[in-house]
């Protein structure tokens, strides 16, 4: 179909209609074919992390109330941190490792060892940590229970090697395996929770959730995938943590604006003032993990495009910016003025403090389509892994600074005006280096 001087230009990529390569194309071409399945496979599990916690919260909110719940959250805030330390940056740059070597199954082989010896190293680590620090401080040990609880879905991410299926472009492994563990999680809600008095049972049941699926994934590793788990040299070792440094810092850099604010909210407010906001929060990342499917699908493929032509993989790039953000602005935009209801509907009366936090969230799902295109799609994939880190370093930095001056006067309101102004910042900073990199062009126009 040849390329029609026009404002439908947009959905074109070299002279071919942007969804027919996906779709008209399925039957012949392998690359698409994989890529319509991955894409397939990730919306459903969005779909069912969509749909089984909008089930699942309403429930929870109002058997908990804002003060349990609010500690819960603050508990999830706090493991956070360490669940970031165990995976090192490996989502990107071991997925990057795996896509490239996927036909080589001793280098494949080697990668898996590598990144799994470092994962379980980085555990034990945090788990001296953390104990650490619930003993040393009396906010923590008059809770411990519900942090080790909670600090239970660490191992179990550590044993859950998404990055390796997303590597191998096998995404329906994530999707059957989360669903499952999703499932039972959101089943085992309502039979074992039924007053605020099992606010335990909540990180219980999440740690159990975490733990089956991983366990389930490495036994389909090493069943269908032909992987020999063999004693990685100190060479390889160093070769993984050099990788995944820069997308670690950048990870880090990004809870200090997220994750933190609900736990630096926690420190200087309660539990049902972090409730309030945690409450929002969820319904807000409701709607931004709708864009994970995508990314997660693209990431890869745009990974080996560029890896071949700069400029095709930039041209991808475009298509993509120009559909997921027209589509989030109206996300967006419904989530802005339909905020109260949103909260009736979901959380329930008890939550109306968290309309204008929802309100002030409702710009997030654009923000962060922006950044993930001018981010990790292009910036990580054309090779400035270090540049990429540098902007979420400083904007945590940023993040962190303001959180205790505004937090403490401003509260949950604070904190979420906060949040969206880090991000604002960001993808100022990511166009700002495209432009200096001379690429910005390519993606715009």
């Amino acid at each position: 179909m040849p390329k029609n001087k026009n404002i439908f230009d947009v959905f074109y990529i070299n002279d071919e209609f942007f969804i027919y390569p996906i779709i008209s194309k399925i039957k012949n071409k392998e690359e698409y074919k994989r890529l319509f399945s991955n894409f397939i496979s990730l919306s459903v599990l969005q779909a069912a992390n969509y749909i089984l916690p909008l089930i699942t919260l309403p429930y929870l909110v109002r058997v908990l109330g804002p003060e349990k719940y609010g500690l819960v959250s603050f508990a999830q805030a706090f493991i956070g941190y360490f669940m970031i330390i165990t995976d090192y940056g490996f989502n990107l740059s071991a997925t990057r490792e795996i896509s490239i070597n996927r036909d080589n199954r001793e280098k494949v082989s080697e990668i898996f060892s590598s990144v799994m010896t470092i994962k379980a190293g980085l555990l034990i680590l945090s788990f001296i940590l953390i104990s650490i620090i619930i003993f040393s401080f009396g906010k923590f040990s008059r809770d411990w229970p519900i942090y080790y609880l909670t600090f239970g879905m660490v191992l179990g991410q550590v044993l859950f090697p998404a990055w390796f299926f997303q590597g191998m472009e096998r995404m329906k492994y994530i999707t059957v395996l989360n669903i499952t563990a999703k499932l039972i999680f959101t089943i085992a809600i309502f039979v074992f929770i039924h007053s605020v008095n099992d606010f335990l049972y909540v990180p219980l049941l999440n740690t159990l959730g975490y733990l089956i699926a991983g366990i389930l994934s490495l036994l389909l590793i090493f069943r269908d995938f032909d992987i020999n788990f063999k004693s990685p040299s100190l060479a390889d070792i160093k070769y993984h943590l050099k990788e995944g440094w820069n997308i670690f810092l950048s990870t880090i850099a990004v809870s200090l604006y997220t994750t933190s604010n609900t736990f630096i909210l926690g420190l200087f407010t309660n539990n049902t003032i972090v409730g309030y906001y945690s409450g929002a929060e969820k319904l807000i990342n409701a709607l931004i993990s709708l864009i994970a499917p995508i990314n997660q699908t693209v990431y890869p493929y745009i990974a080996n495009l560029i890896n071949k032509s700069i400029k095709e993989g930039l041209s991808f790039a475009r298509k993509l910016l120009i559909i997921m953000s027209s589509l989030f602005f109206i996300i967006s935009l419904t989530c802005f003025f339909f905020a109260g209801d949103i909260v009736k509907i979901v959380l329930g009366e008890q939550y109306l403090y968290s309309v204008i936090i929802l309100k002030i969230f409702s710009i997030l799902p654009l923000l962060i389509v922006l950044s993930n295109v001018f981010g990790f799609h292009t910036m990580i994939t054309m090779g400035y892994g270090k540049d990429f880190s540098k902007i979420f370093v400083k904007a945590g930095i940023l993040s962190i600074v303001l959180a205790f001056i505004v937090i403490p006067f401003f509260k949950q309101n604070g904190a979420a005006l906060l949040r969206v102004f880090i991000e604002v910042m960001i993808v100022y900073y990511m166009i700002a280096f495209h432009n200096k990199k001379n690429t910005l062009k390519f993606i715009l126009s």
